[in-house]
């Protein structure tokens, strides 16, 4: 058994597909119209085209934005994804206007910092401290 597709909940596919493809630099997999305004939207890694998928969903059901407001109010990360030096890309990240929520922190062997995705998630990146 392995991951195949995961999702996050987005409130603009068009701008959540910028921001994870211009500004994290993800790659479309999949991009199929479904009815008259959302699509199959998927973005996998540069370098592992044939990886985990991630679908940038639609958050039209009405149990989305509670659960959303809840998490970015706590503070809590819906998805977290791997980067090699996290300091690092927190500065590539800024470079490009991408805000933070919580600056690089290192705790044993990993650092961990959370970004705004701007479609109404946060996003921690986790990498080696």
């Amino acid at each position: 058994m392995k991951i195949q597709l995961t999702s996050v909940f987005v409130d603009d596919q068009a701008t959540a597909h910028a921001f994870y493809t211009d500004i994290l630099g993800f790659r479309t997999k999949h991009d199929v119209p479904l009815g008259e305004s959302d699509r199959w939207l998927t973005v996998v890694a540069p370098d592992d085209p044939d990886g985990t998928e991630l679908l940038l969903e639609p958050a039209g059901h009405p149990a989305v934005a509670p659960y959303r407001e809840a998490l970015v109010a706590d503070g809590i990360p819906l998805a977290q994804f791997a980067v090699d030096d996290v300091r690092a890309e927190c500065e590539r990240l800024r470079g490009l206007g991408v805000r933070f929520t919580q600056e690089p922190l290192t705790m044993g062997p990993v650092t961990t910092a959370v970004f705004d995705d701007t479609c109404g998630n946060l996003v921690q990146i986790a990498g080696p401290a």
